[in-house]
């Protein structure tokens, strides 16, 4: 309680541990870590009196402020708000929601989606509070995992009878919350009321791993910062506790120093998953299936004729049109692999990278060429893009669209980069999927020229090759990152032209079709297990 900081005396345990743990690493000679102050928040410990606040909850200038006041049930709620982001808050009367008002001002997110959803809480955001407003009176039937079909008393039993403290132990003994995670917060909440005292919530920026206690954002500074530039190297550096690092870090550690060091870090494929060492996406049957790309969906008889010659060659069970408008192989074996490559490589076709996360496709409608709705050449404008990007390794799958009039055929719109073509030029568009939690994009800019959207494209991915986690796609990136802060980094000028620079000369490395080479030493990965024993 004596302890301050830039005339700041917290009073609270919680900011000594951050002092203590930058301390730590500069005295270990690390000297890279800093400390710039913590947001706190604090809960009075006063039996039947519930009074909660965190951050800035007085606000100021250019702030402002959401209240509800209930007088005859005893609540009052105050949350304050700079530039879409929660800055602070005070909470009287019911505090449920403290822990997750506190990590939304920890983690600065941006709140402009949920803003009239706020003041309510986490239990009314619809995607996981399920119109409950405690967990205390949710039955024990009531489902709180829909992925896995886990619910509210197969938790609490495994909790109490198997001694789980953590979030992380629930996800390993009962799957909840461990596939979309939207269901996180009731686990949380789970775990809380169950627990009591005994639970400490985990610290909203999680570690990498269980390797490490450093954050993802924490172990790339330190990559660049200190010229690190191997997984040992790392390893080393920043003392983790396994040898060999595991599944989850060693792929993150790889793609890290591939984006950090483009041309000078090996790529380990030691370090990827089974689908991109094999290049190909392995089936439930331990078979595999092989997508060549198709350049903006456009294919040629002969390219068809050559996919057709490989699936009758080696008996693919099956041959499907994708919805990402290419042709995806089934049934394949995986010592026939590398032949099949040899055989697409011979008919002009590479790699379509299904199985990576790195760009997937450029989906495309048929545009001003064939359409009497089309206001520009979609098809052209999607094949440029698609010969810029492929190749390219990303934190996770990505994908494109570029739709020829607002009427949407490609699907734009629910793309991780979308365009849509109109009279004026072109609509640009950021940050959609689809998949368990459908995400529509943002408009980030609108620009006259096909020049100008190749350089937008190749900035933004550059922007989120650099700055997203290892296995975050472009929606819960933006959404951490906030709109606002990935706007201002493309419309500078200056700034954008140097991210496009950066991605073009990784792409000098990054574009050679793994399909074409199998390094010597990766070889018998395509041999049955007979041959080599």
């Amino acid at each position: 309680e004596c302890v301050q900081h830039r005339g700041v005396c917290y009073g609270l345990v919680a900011p000594l541990y951050e002092q203590a743990r930058v301390l730590a690493n500069h005295i270990a000679g690390r000297g890279w870590m800093t400390y710039e102050g913590s947001v706190t928040s604090t809960k009075l410990k006063v039996t039947g009196i519930d009074l909660f606040s965190a951050g800035d909850f007085l606000g100021g200038e250019g702030t402002e402020e959401l209240v509800l006041l209930d007088e005859k049930a005893g609540v009052y709620k105050k949350l304050v708000i700079e530039n879409d982001r929660l800055t602070g808050a005070v909470l009287y009367g019911d505090t449920m929601d403290g822990a997750w008002y506190f990590q939304l001002i920890r983690e600065g997110s941006d709140i402009s989606e949920i803003r009239g959803r706020l003041l309510f809480g986490q239990a009314h955001l619809g995607d996981s509070g399920h119109g409950e407003d405690s967990i205390a009176n949710l039955p024990d039937e009531a489902e709180i995992c829909g992925c896995n079909g886990v619910c509210k008393g197969e938790i609490v039993t495994a909790i109490k009878e198997q001694g789980l403290f953590t979030l992380s132990d629930v996800r390993k003994v009962t799957k909840a919350s461990a596939s979309c995670g939207s269901c996180t917060g009731l686990v949380e909440q789970l775990l809380a009321s169950t627990l009591g005292g005994d639970y400490s919530a985990a610290p909203s920026e999680k570690p990498l791993c269980e390797c490490t206690d450093y954050t993802h954002d924490q172990v790339r500074g330190a990559i660049v910062e200190n010229g690190l530039k191997s997984i040992p190297e790392v390893m080393r550096f920043l003392e983790w506790r396994t040898s060999d690092g595991c599944a989850s870090c060693r792929p993150a550690l790889n793609y890290y120093l591939l984006c950090a060091w483009p041309g000078e870090y090996e790529d380990d494929l030691r370090s990827r998953f089974i689908n991109e060492r094999a290049h190909g996406n392995i089936q439930k049957d331990g078979t595999y299936s092989v997508v060549p790309r198709m350049f903006g969906g456009v294919t040629t008889p002969d390219e068809l004729r050559a996919i057709a010659d490989v699936a009758e060659k080696y008996d693919a069970k099956e041959v499907k049109v994708t919805g990402g408008q290419r042709i995806d192989l089934f049934g394949i074996r995986k010592e026939d692999l590398p032949n099949i490559w040899r055989d697409l490589n011979a008919a002009g076709m590479v790699s379509g990278h299904a199985y990576g996360k790195a760009l997937r496709t450029v989906k495309t409608c048929v545009g001003s060429e064939w359409c009497r709705f089309g206001t520009q050449d979609s098809t052209g404008l999607g094949i440029k893009l698609e010969k810029l990007t492929w190749g390219s390794w990303m934190p996770h799958k990505f994908k494109m669209g570029v739709s020829g009039c607002p009427r949407n055929c490609a699907e734009a719109t629910i793309k991780d980069f979308g365009v849509v073509c109109v009279d004026s030029g072109y609509e640009l568009h950021v940050g959609g999927n689809g998949g368990i939690k459908v995400r529509v994009t943002d408009l980030i800019a609108r620009v006259d020229t096909e020049e100008e959207v190749l350089q937008w494209s190749g900035a933004f991915i550059q922007l989120y090759r650099e700055t997203a986690h290892y296995l975050e796609r472009t929606a819960p990136w933006i959404e951490r990152k906030g709109l606002a802060w990935v706007k201002e980094q493309l419309e500078d000028e200056e700034n954008r032209k140097a991210l496009f620079e950066r991605f073009r000369f990784s792409q000098q490395f990054a574009q050679k079709d793994p399909w074409a080479e199998i390094p010597k030493e990766h070889e018998d990965e395509f041999k049955p297990l007979a041959e080599l024993v």
